[in-house]
């Protein structure tokens, strides 16, 4: 078990060595002060490349941001999660007066009021002016900055989608507002929430009292998720929390899963082709982005298509590959898998000598096409 933790810390090392964050200043006349940040691009970022990406902000970006980033970073480079932009603010120095809220409306005021318009009014304009984000925007904190993630959701508009608050302090009347604002929410919107059974007691009581009451909103466009971790605390609840609510607010972009091909895929009305145009569509719509076709998704459907004997979803399937990936032997591979099926073994052929000039991928490489080289020549003399 030791040597699977010691990998695990390597892998993270390694990649963190290719996504080191900038760090930033800016001076913000709401504040009356500069601000530290740090900022993390997508490995390969090109701001020239027409695409555009989740942001993430990060409140306690002090000890919040790099957790985080790691997170993101390594489940991005395995395709569960997309790239993200990453702005961590610093705030050990003003944190109390940050999310400071009136005694009275516990509602942001004073210095409060105004970290609040800094992010609104200048963070998330300075970042979209400067980097390729997306309008699927994510906010984080932990403790008193969990808590103020939650005024966002109460513009008419709120200015981000998803919302991870661990351990939050609630302040008073939270809960019912909570309770009030996501039952009615008319955005696409997901939630997370956690605590632990070694959590600060008067923190972890108000929380999983706060959950008993979300847990009953029945609106379809929230998406609502809890966890009360055993064997964690305060602070290490953090580091459970964070790749759990990733898994949740990204779970329709992730590839297609056994249990999807099986329960999803096999069992759906249309065609494979389809069933892969509509999740595409829809990790389109609710993230505000296109995916990229992955190979991962490419062999799901190949292989619905093959077990339905949907020759003309195959067909679909091909032809998309060979527009995606032109000069990989994907497109190669597919295209000469479809002539196979049709029962055109020269054309079948063809396609597989052509690969041999392409690029291979994670899973088609040069022993793959030969293999089916021999396989349909073998064919073609019987």
């Amino acid at each position: 078990m030791r040597s699977i933790y010691v990998a695990i810390c390597f892998c993270l090392v390694s990649i963190a060595l290719n996504a080191q964050a900038i760090y930033k200043t800016l001076d913000s006349y709401k504040l009356d002060r500069t601000c530290e940040l740090k900022i993390q691009l997508p490995r390969n970022y090109d701001p020239e490349e027409k695409r555009s990406y989740p942001l993430v902000v990060v409140l306690d970006g002090d000890y919040l941001f790099e957790p985080m980033a790691g997170n993101i970073d390594y489940q991005a480079y395995w395709e569960d999660i997309p790239d993200c932009i990453i702005v961590g603010i610093n705030q050990s120095a003003t944190r109390e007066d940050d999310f400071y809220y009136d005694d009275e409306t516990y509602f942001p005021s004073s210095d409060g009021a105004d970290f609040y318009e800094f992010v609104a009014a200048e963070l998330l304009p300075y970042i979209e002016d400067n980097y390729s984000s997306s309008n699927f925007r994510i906010i984080v904190g932990h403790d008193l900055s969990a808590n103020f993630i939650n005024y966002y959701l109460f513009k008419d508009v709120p200015l981000f989608r998803a919302y991870i608050a661990l351990s939050p302090d609630l302040a008073p009347e939270m809960q019912n507002r909570l309770f009030e604002r996501l039952s009615s929410i008319e955005q696409e919107t997901f939630y997370y929430m956690a605590t632990a059974d070694a959590d600060i007691k008067i923190l972890r009581n108000a929380i999983v009292e706060c959950d008993a009451k979300l847990k009953t909103i029945t609106n379809e466009k929230l998406s609502y998720k809890f966890d009360n971790f055993s064997d964690a605390n305060h602070y290490s609840l953090v580091g459970r929390g964070i790749p759990k609510a990733l898994n949740d607010i990204f779970a329709l972009y992730k590839p297609i899963s056994g249990k999807e091909y099986n329960e999803k895929i096999l069992t759906f009305e249309g065609s494979p082709f389809e069933y892969l145009t509509k999740k595409y569509d829809d990790i389109e719509y609710f993230y505000g982005f296109e995916k990229k076709l992955i190979e991962n998704d490419i062999r799901a459907i190949a292989a619905a298509c093959n077990k339905k004997n949907d020759l003309e979803s195959l067909e679909q399937l091909a032809r998309l590959v060979k527009k995606e990936y032109p000069g990989s032997m994907l497109s190669a591979y597919y295209m000469g898998m479809y002539y196979e099926k049709e029962g055109n073994l020269k054309r079948a052929l063809q396609r597989y000598k052509s690969g041999l000039l392409l690029e291979p991928s994670q899973f088609i490489d040069k022993e793959v096409i030969l293999e089916k080289m021999y396989d349909t020549q073998e064919a073609l003399k019987n």
